[in-house]
């Protein structure tokens, strides 16, 4: 019997590209290949590339380096790039990046193992010609879904491919396409959480931002293929699923229902095995008052808001391309915490843009003293090529954007930790994540996966990954939290174990 081939998945940027990596994953495995964690033990090293920021790019770069160094030393003979950054600059990342045996973009998500079965064997696929994905779905959202099929959409699965029932001989562990653009799946770690796509693309015309050039027009998945690949995930031994697209706030409006998240939410709630259902991605200009309702009062739907800010000063906001001020953010914060005092909330921040003034700076110190924000993301401006912001007068030194991104930084820390000491004395339900010599870790409702800090639980015995537990926070690290497991919680524990 011929040796399998062997693949290892490296995956760089947001969650959204996490879920990408496990369809790939799917993929590949239904095909016949063998999935390793370690690219040294890999035939191929697939890295699924950010292109979002410079950091971003820079960082995957540095991976297709580092995987490349692998080759001649090891089992390695190819390097891959996939994901955003080889879709957005597809040939020129090829000839600027000759150390990459390959760059794939969404195009050849389907045909991903016979691409990388011709670049083992020494073949050359030609990198594609980057273009604007936004022109390959009508302009109408209405018109979208019966366009889509004939359209790359990663995580949306092609149609062509989705069978009646799912394979018999499908690997142990793999998601079944189980709906008329439903993908194959593959969990590529053990973790109580996972991201499931809502939708893809971004319909909104930021001008500082590139990701719809790449990723395309917004179009929603249907709500029967989330809640299929959530059951998938449950049976899994997922416990949290976190909602994730460019733009959740917008869910359904290609479907002919802009209310759609309001009522998927409390299905996925209902969920068996699943104990926590998070949204992510929320637009402020397009929040709803049921969808606060929704959120803020459905069981195991948490309280939780990533609001995408970026400023709070009018007139930077406008040039960004986007809406709202200081006063109407602060509104809108009043209303969440009215209806869940306890409500997370997290959101990023651009400092330095074209045309920022001292004026506009203290008007976003302004918002941020009275936001009460738990977690902060602070970032630079920097010119993205092809987006309208890079075009503008007005630019500041970097030196002036270096040292306002520091001082907005220094102020964001104090806040965040400020925040977390007010959380002293509340009652959280921490999920598990990690238990080992150095302690019992896991989130509150408040906090998302890798972005917004963790709790410390004081005791941990018998306790394991993924399970739900009621604590008292009792003290905060900067962004973190330090919970004792509240009596019985950790006997329940134990005891839902057995």
């Amino acid at each position: 019997m011929p040796e399998r081939r062997t693949v290892a998945l490296v995956t760089l940027g947001c969650a959204r590209n996490e879920v990408d990596s496990e369809e790939l994953a799917g993929r590949l495995e239904a095909d016949g290949w063998d999935l390793v964690e370690d690219a040294a033990d890999a035939d191929v090293a697939v890295v699924n590339t950010c292109g979002f920021v410079e950091a971003a790019k820079k960082d995957s770069v540095d991976a297709l380096l580092e995987a490349n160094d692998l080759k001649g030393h090891g089992r390695t003979q190819a390097v891959v790039a996939v994901g955003c950054m080889a879709e957005r600059y597809g040939k020129d990342l090829a000839e600027a990046l000759p150390e990459a045996d390959g760059v794939l973009g969404f195009d050849d998500y389907s045909d991903i193992s016979d691409r990388l079965q011709t670049i083992l064997s020494g073949g050359i696929h030609a990198a594609h010609t980057p273009r604007d994905r936004r022109k390959l779905l009508p302009i109408s959202p209405a018109e979208r879904q019966d366009s889509a099929a004939s359209v790359a959409l990663p995580g949306h699965g092609p149609a062509a491919e989705a069978p009646e029932a799912a394979p018999a001989d499908l690997p142990e562990g793999l998601a079944p396409a189980s709906g008329p653009r439903a993908p194959l799946r593959r969990r590529l770690d053990g973790s109580p959480v996972a991201s499931v796509k809502l939708a893809s693309g971004c319909d909104r015309r930021c001008s500082f931002c590139a990701i719809p050039s790449f990723r395309g027009s917004f179009i929603s998945r249907r709500p029967s293929d989330v809640l299929n690949e959530t059951r998938w995930l449950a049976e899994q031994g997922v416990k949290e699923i976190m909602l994730v697209s460019e733009n959740n706030t917008s869910y359904g409006k290609d479907l002919g229902d802009i209310r759609l998240l309001e009522s998927l939410l409390p299905e996925l709630a209902e969920v068996a095995g699943l104990e926590r259902v998070r949204v992510s991605y929320l637009q402020p200009a397009e929040m709803r008052p049921g969808l606060i309702d929704v959120l803020t009062s459905t069981p195991k739907v948490v309280p939780y808001f990533d609001l995408s800010f970026q400023h709070s000063a009018p007139g930077v906001l406008r040039a960004m391309r986007r809406f709202g001020d200081t006063d109407r953010f602060l509104e809108l914060l009043d209303t969440i915490r009215g209806k869940a005092p306890e409500a997370g909330v997290r959101s990023n921040f651009i400092v330095g843009f074209p045309g920022e003034t001292e004026a506009d700076l203290a008007e976003l110190e302004r918002f941020l003293n009275g936001a009460r924000l738990d977690a902060i993301g602070v970032f630079g401006y920097s010119d993205e090529e092809g987006t309208e912001a890079a075009t503008y007068e007005n630019k500041l030194d970097e030196d002036v954007v270096a040292e306002r991104l520091a001082h907005i930084s220094r102020l964001a820390e104090e806040l965040v930790s400020q925040r977390a000491e007010e959380r002293v004395g509340e009652t959280v339900h921490v999920l598990v994540e990690s238990v080992d010599e150095e302690g019992v870790y896991g989130r509150g409702a408040h906090q998302a996966p890798e972005t917004d800090g963790q709790v410390l639980l004081t005791s941990g015995e018998g306790l394991s990954v993924g399970r739900m537990v009621e604590a008292k926070v009792v003290g905060s690290e900067g962004v973190d939290l330090v919970a004792e497991p509240l009596d019985g919680s950790l006997a329940c524990s134990e005891e839902a174990g057995r």
